[in-house]
């Protein structure tokens, strides 16, 4: 299995849309990717830091998985540019994108 990671670094200047997030962005990623064999999407959303009363480093984290690399990047060539474009309707932040192998 092969995953992207997302991750929403928190910024005080940051307004993070987790609404928007869940109810609109989530959908469009299963609709766009659906047709190149997305497996699954997991949302983390941070509540807490390592340390007792911290702050989370991360807004959210979100994890999309493909059996294989070549779905997954098949789709993100042809999907990616319109998943990309809609980051400014919930966050000014620029997120940081990882492809890894599932072992």
């Amino acid at each position: 299995m092969f995953k992207i990671t997302v991750v929403y670094p928190r910024a005080a200047e940051d307004d993070f849309n987790i609404g928007y997030y869940i109810d609109s962005h989530t959908p469009l990623v299963k609709e766009l990717l659906g047709p190149y064999g997305l497996v699954k999407v997991d949302i983390e959303v941070g509540i807490a830091g390592a340390a007792p009363g911290s702050e989370p480093p991360y807004e959210l984290i979100c994890g999309i998985f493909f059996s294989d690399l070549v779905s997954l990047q098949t789709g993100m060539d042809a999907q990616g540019p319109i998943l990309i474009a809609d980051i400014p309707n919930f966050t000014s932040v620029t997120p940081i994108m990882q492809i890894s192998r599932v072992e």
